[in-house]
Formats: C-alpha cells, sequence, structure tokens
C-alpha cells in the first residue's frame, strides 16, 4: 500500500496579544480565542466544518477557563457541527506543534482525512502553573530519583548560559536583534497571509502582534534585572551570574492558532491547493533539570530520519523561549544564524503557550514561499525536558 502524504493547506493566527493590565486579547475567553481562528480558517477555505475527522489542540494551563477540554468547547463555540471531535493535548510549549505532528501521522496513516490541529493559551486569564498551584509534582519515587528537586524552566534556561558561556551581552544582542526582525517583518507585510484580526468586546479590532517592541536596543535590555534569581536559588547554585531577564525571554502572551491538514487526495477532491507537506518528525527526552536542551537531540534525530543535512534546509523555526535556547541550537549544529527565526522569534512575537507550535509553523511556511525556499525545521523546547522536532517541504 502506497504511503499517503500529509499536507498543509493553510495556517493561521491571532496576533500575539500583549498580557494584562493593556493586552486587548486578555478580554477574550480562551474558547471564544480559538473560536474565531477556526471559523476563519473554514471560511477561507471554503471547507465544509462537518468534513473534519478530528481536531487536535494543544493548551498547557488546562484550569479555569482552559479546563475541561478547551478544544472541544471551542469547536463548539464555533458552531462547528457536533458530530466533530475534538481534544486537547499537553506537550507543554510544544503542545501544538505536537497536535500537528498526530494530526499528519493520522493522515499518514490512513485514520484521517481532514484534520485541524491548533492550540490557544490565555495567559493573561489563566496565568500559568495556576494548575499546579499547591500540588506536589511527583510523589516519593520522582524525589528520590532527583533528591535536591527540579527547578522552573527560567532557572534551566540560566543553567544553559552557564554551562554554554554565553555572556549577558551575547543574550541581549540575541533579544534586540529578535525584536528588530519582528518589527521589520510586521512593517513589510510579512505576517499578513497568517494572521487574523479579532473583534474585541469594546468593538474595536486587533489587527497586528501587540508583543513587539520596534525601538528595542541591547543597551535598553542591559539595564533589566535578572528575573529569576531568589536568595534559595542563588545559595543552590552559587555558579550562575543570573543573566536571564524579562528582556531576553518571551513575554506572557494571549493567542491562538490552527492549521488545516488533510491528504494530498482529500485537497485534490476539495480543490485545495497544498502549500506544503510534513516531510519528517521527531520527539525526544532530555535532562529535567536542564529541561530546555532537548531540541539537540531532536534536531539530530530529525536530520537523521529526513536525511538532510543542516546546511540543506532553508529556515529554521527554534522557539525562542528563552535567548539562550535558540542560541545553544546555533552552537551545537554551527548553522546559519540568518536562517534563524528570520522574522523574529518568540522574544518579539510571544509565546503563547500551547498556541505557539502552530504559530510558528505558519510562519515558517510564509517565509518558505516569500524566500524560494523548500525546507524548513522547527523545533521546540518544552518544560519536564521533551522537544519535539518537524521538518516541512514547500510545495510548488
Amino acid at each position: 500500500m502506497e504511503a499517503r502524504e500529509a499536507v498543509i493547506v493553510d495556517v493561521v493566527r491571532t496576533p500575539s496579544g500583549r498580557g494584562k493590565p493593556d493586552g486587548e486579547l486578555s478580554d477574550i475567553h480562551p474558547a471564544d480565542l480559538l473560536a474565531g481562528v477556526l471559523i476563519e480558517l473554514a471560511a477561507r477555505n471554503g471547507l465544509d466544518p462537518a468534513i473534519v475527522d478530528d481536531v487536535i489542540g494543544g493548551c498547557v494551563t488546562k484550569t479555569g477557563e482552559q479546563a475541561a477540554n478547551v478544544i472541544r468547547t471551542a469547536v463548539l463555540s464555533a458552531g462547528f457541527p457536533e458530530s466533530v471531535p475534538a481534544v486537547t493535548i499537553d506537550r507543554q510549549c510544544g503542545s501544538s506543534q505536537q497536535a500537528a505532528a498526530f494530526a499528519a501521522q493520522g493522515v499518514i496513516a490512513g485514520a484521517y482525512d481532514v484534520v485541524i490541529a491548533c492550540g490557544v493559551e490565555s495567559m493573561s486569564r489563566v496565568p500559568m502553573g495556576s494548575d499546579a498551584a499547591g500540588a506536589s509534582l511527583g510523589g516519593e519515587l520522582l524525589h528520590s530519583r532527583y533528591p535536591d528537586g527540579l527547578v522552573g524552566q527560567g532557572v534551566a534556561a540560566e543553567l544553559i548560559a552557564h554551562r554554554w558561556s554565553m555572556s549577558r551581552t551575547e543574550l541581549d544582542d540575541f533579544a534586540a536583534a529578535s525584536q528588530s526582525r519582528a518589527a521589520r517583518a510586521a512593517a513589510d507585510g510579512a505576517f499578513d497571509r497568517e494572521l487574523i484580526a479579532v473583534p474585541t468586546p469594546d468593538s474595536g479590532s486587533v489587527n497586528a502582534d501587540e508583543t513587539i517592541r520596534p525601538g528595542t536596543t541591547a543597551e535598553k535590555l542591559a539595564a533589566l534585572p535578572p528575573a529569576f534569581r531568589t536568595e534559595k536559588l542563588a545559595k543552590r547554585f552559587p555558579e550562575l551570574e543570573w543573566r536571564i531577564t524579562a528582556g531576553n525571554s518571551s513575554p506572557l502572551t494571549d493567542g491562538a492558532s490552527a492549521a488545516l491538514i488533510m491528504s494530498r487526495e482529500a485537497a485534490d477532491r476539495l480543490g485545495l491547493r497544498p502549500r506544503a507537506r510534513f516531510h519528517s518528525f521527531a520527539v525526544t527526552g532530555s535532562d529535567p533539570l536542564l529541561m530546555l536542551t532537548g531540541i539537540v537531540p531532536a534536531t539530530r534525530r530529525l536530520l537523521e530520519r529526513s536525511g538532510l543535512g543542516i546546511d540543506e534546509i532553508d529556515a529554521y523555526e527554534v522557539n525562542e523561549a528563552f535567548a539562550s535556547v535558540p542560541l545553544l541550537w546555533l552552537r551545537e549544529f554551527g548553522a546559519d544564524p540568518e536562517r534563524l527565526n528570520p522574522r523574529g522569534g518568540a522574544i518579539a512575537l510571544g509565546h503563547a503557550l500551547g498556541s505557539s507550535g502552530t504559530r510558528l509553523l505558519g510562519t515558517l511556511l510564509c517565509e518558505l514561499e516569500d524566500t524560494g525556499g523548500r525546507y524548513g525545521l522547527q523545533t521546540m523546547c518544552e518544560g519536564g525536558g521533551t522537544a519535539n522536532a518537524t521538518l516541512i517541504e514547500v510545495l510548488r
């Protein structure tokens, strides 16, 4: 039986909303935020939602308004037929990238013909970590394996900066460059194809990313204090110089995104043009203390499976949870820094946790189309020490 291809027909997203108190998306329920994206994805592709086999979506903080399978809630809120199923998955920051992988793998396996991969996170309305408030993450068995305890992602980013000898200046320079690239891309209309306008409760509309700060310079960033240092952590890690700040980290963000994925046969039958196909996938675990280094083994595994070298890939999207993460990736692979996050990354464009995977997918696809590139690589570090990597190939 000939293997089926999983193709990408479209990817759309909301603008990246700045967190409370001044973020325009913070007044919108997360299910409604994603519902608007699903409605637009179907409308602009003339898709009858009744033929969607499944909606697979990512969300990280699944409590409060994001509890109880928020992806299903969003599907119903979008007016899709009740017969369309939906599921919420959690691979931390890579949740919607994993959703896209599951969707594509389901198409390749013959389980799906038409599927939507998506994600949502309202970090304003459902604060990060609120689902774990007061909980003990792991019992005696985990604590016996890691007796000193694990740490948060910000501290992991500090450990990476220390181990790979990244200076504060290097981190701030990278963050300023991310802001500059994103501001230039926005001014040039590079995000227009992936963005949808979001109506706000006050009868206004959000049409552009709120998180981009065009006037950012490395000199301004140098004045910011460390974001994650505490006296307790300073005693545990006396070697750290505490270089990670709010300026060289991704901001708290509200947003939603979605990708329309199907078999090539289904696209032909529906008269839709496939924009790209999924080429290869990888997912790995890594040290849960360093936590954010999994992008390295995930990328290595992806390259082995694809048969491509890093120089054969035209653009790389490595999620900028913290500046130390893509800088680590660059050092390990000796990749061309001009191909890395060429339209800016999460430091400027935001990191709405559950939405970020499909957000990166859309930005990567548009970059390849606009520059004539063929292959694009996407990889994301994830809380708890896992990482996803995906390779797409543009179809022309």
